[in-house]
Order: structure tokens, then sequence, then C-alpha cells
């Protein structure tokens, strides 16, 4: 019995060790987005409406709000 890893076994190790990374990546994001939100002056309703959008489409979620809604918010506070 050897313990030798063979190279498929070596490039499936790196493959599954990225992919967590970028999920580990986006999972921080995500979360990062949903406290921004929530720290954000914006109205009750339209932090509901970004956590709602952050949720049904995770990652374009995330990406809008930091795009064009924290702007936004800074731009016109408690405007709906």
């Amino acid at each position: 019995m050897t313990l030798a890893a063979t190279g498929g076994d070596v490039i499936s190790a790196a493959v599954t060790g990225v992919f967590l990374l970028i999920a580990l990546a986006c999972l921080v994001f995500f979360i990062s987005t949903l406290v921004s939100i929530l720290r954000s002056p914006l109205t009750v309703g339209m932090k509901l409406i970004w956590i709602i959008f952050a949720f049904i489409a995770p990652f374009i979620g995330s990406l809008c709000w930091f795009v064009i809604g924290s702007k936004d918010a800074r731009r016109r506070p408690g405007v709906v």
C-alpha cells in the first residue's frame, strides 16, 4: 500500500481548495453587504428591498448594492 498521491489527486485537491476559497470570499462579500445595508441611512422599506434582492441573487445583489445602492444611500439618506 502506497501513500503517494497521483497527479489527478493533487489537481483535484487544488481545484477543491480554489473552489472553497471562492465560496468563502463570496460568503464574506455577502455578509459585508448585509452589514452595509443595515448600517446605511436608508428607510426600513428600502433596506428590506435591498436585503431581499441580496438574498435572491447573492453575488449580483451584493455587487449591485456596492456599485449603485450604497452611493445612492449616501447621496439621499432616508429617501424612499
